[in-house]
Order: structure tokens, then C-alpha cells, then sequence
């Protein structure tokens, strides 16, 4: 299949297991959502190792790993949390700050320079999270800071800035551990997933004894979101071994589309309109910074 339906697919999954976790799940507490979404897709995807092509990876991908697995569980944290505890269409859009943040973590890590054309990406990210908090701001309505101030008022808001932030880290250090991977790409997500629920049913086991136990007894809806996250781990792998990363990840992050128009038709989310512009204009920005 051509990369570019793949992707959509990749996108699709994305938001559907956010609004499926939100809609069943939303009762239970960040440790189990963090397992449905890590934990769950693990054992789906483990078997997949013994028919796919890869070679055993160096040393150093280890390390990589290592350094990315922490990260990546205290960032689904605080994922699950926004998602759960606010509006999909008040939170989704911040996860288009990763490529803003991106910009520092490749200066820092990869001494990558932003160009005039990313430059302008970064302003369009800005101004369509300004748009969406355009609305009830703190303060004056007319200040052009309020909508800002809404930002660190809102704890939803706060925690997608902080994913965004791990997983602009974490974007570095998985294209390091892929790039010593031999063998498909897509083998390298169900390792890398593998790996990383493994670590997460371990971690929060021990932080929460019979957290794994209460997942596992979640019955049909935990493992319709896992099998959704599975879907998204295999096409976004699929797809990202036939296009370039930059445009894979552009069309991907059409989930905060998809995301907004679940949220409008599933929990009856008001300002749709508003919420569509300004993530559009996020949207675009990204594109800028990513192309």
C-alpha cells in the first residue's frame, strides 16, 4: 500500500483510540490508561518479532533506549490525564508544539539550525494555539496575552505542552535507535512498543500493585484501544519506510483533526469552528517547520 493512505490510517487510529479511551475509559485512573495504551498493544505486537526481518541491534541502540523508555511512559502519563479530564478539542492541538519544541532538542542534540521557512511554521503553531484559547481567557478579553494566560490556567492545556515537550526529546532519540536498527522499519516499532510496554507493565506494577491486574479485567473497550494503538504503531511504521519522515509525520498529525470532530460528535464539544481554525493554522505550521 502507498505510504500516504497509511498514514491517514496512522492518523485515524490515533484519534479514535483517544476518543475511545475518553468515552469507555474515562473513569479509570493515568497508571491503567497508560498500560491500555503501552501495556495492552505490547503483547499484540510482541509475536509479530518472530516473522518479521530484523537483525539484532547494536550496543548503543540500547543506551538510546534506555534514555527514551522513561520518557516515554511519563509522557503518556500526563497524555492520558489531558485527554481524560479535558475537552479533546482543548487539548489534542498542543501536541503540534512537538516540532516547535523539536527545533531546541535538534540545536542542542543535533546542532540543527531552524530555517526562515521553519521560523514562520513556529509563528503559525503559535497563533493557533492564541486562536484557541481566544475564547473565556483570564483577564481582559481584548489583552493579547489573555489567551496565553488561559494556557497555564487549564491543566489539560499544561500537560499536552509537556507532552509535546518529552516527545519532541523522544522524536530525537528514537531516530538515533532507528537509524542502528537493521532489518524493516516496521520491526523496529514492535520492538521499540515491545520493549517499552514491557517496562511499563514493570514500572507500574511495582508504582500500583494490581493496576495490571485491574487492566486485565477491563474487558472488551481496553483492548479495542489497544488494538487501535497497535494499528497506529504498524502504519506509522509502514508508512515511515516508504516516505520521508517529514511528510509522514505531517499527515499524521491530521489526528488532532480527526481528534477535534470525535470530540464535537461523541462529547458534544462546543467552538468546533474555532477549534478547527486554530488547529488548522497549527496544523500548517508544523507543515512549514517539518518540510
Amino acid at each position: 500500500m502507498h505510504w500516504f493512505p497509511l498514514a491517514l490510517l496512522c492518523a485515524l487510529s490515533l484519534a479514535l483510540a483517544d476518543a475511545a479511551s475518553k468515552k469507555w475509559l474515562g473513569n479509570q485512573g493515568a497508571a491503567e490508561l497508560t498500560l491500555v495504551r503501552f501495556g495492552l498493544p505490547a503483547l499484540l505486537l510482541f509475536p509479530l518479532l518472530w516473522f518479521l526481518d530484523w537483525g539484532w541491534p547494536p550496543w548503543a541502540f540500547w543506551g538510546w533506549i534506555g534514555v527514551a523508555m522513561p520518557l516515554e511512559i511519563a509522557a503518556m502519563l500526563l497524555y492520558v490525564r489531558a485527554i481524560r479530564d479535558g475537552p479533546l478539542g482543548d487539548t489534542l492541538p498542543y501536541v503540534a508544539f512537538t516540532p516547535v519544541f523539536t527545533v531546541l532538542t535538534g540545536w542542542l542534540l543535533l546542532g540543527e539550525v531552524v530555517s526562515g521557512r521553519g521560523l514562520a511554521g513556529i509563528l503559525l503553531v503559535v497563533l493557533g494555539a492564541w486562536g484557541l484559547n481566544l475564547e473565556g481567557a483570564p483577564g481582559h478579553p481584548r489583552t493579547w496575552l489573555a489567551p496565553f494566560a488561559r494556557i497555564l490556567a487549564r491543566r489539560g492545556s499544561r500537560f499536552m505542552l509537556g507532552v509535546a515537550a518529552i516527545y519532541s526529546v523522544t522524536a530525537v532519540l528514537g531516530k538515533g535507535a532507528l537509524n542502528m536498527m537493521p532489518g524493516e522499519a516496521v520491526a523496529f516499532g514492535a520492538l521499540y512498543f515491545s520493549v517499552l510496554g514491557g517496562l511499563t507493565w514493570l514500572v507500574l506494577g511495582l508504582r500500583e500493585p494490581g493496576c495490571a491486574g485491574r487492566v486485565l479485567r477491563l474487558g472488551p473497550a481496553a483492548w479495542l484501544v489497544a488494538g487501535l494503538m497497535a494499528v497506529m504503531i504498524l502504519t506509522h511504521f509502514l508508512a515511515l519506510a516508504q516516505a520521508a519522515t517529514a511528510y509522514m509525520i505531517a499527515v499524521k498529525r491530521l489526528s488532532v483533526l480527526f481528534g477535534i470532530l470525535l470530540g464535537a460528535w461523541l462529547f458534544r464539544e462546543g467552538e468546533l469552528g474555532r477549534h478547527l481554525l486554530a488547529a488548522g493554522l497549527m496544523l500548517a505550521g508544523v507543515a512549514l517547520i517539518v518540510t
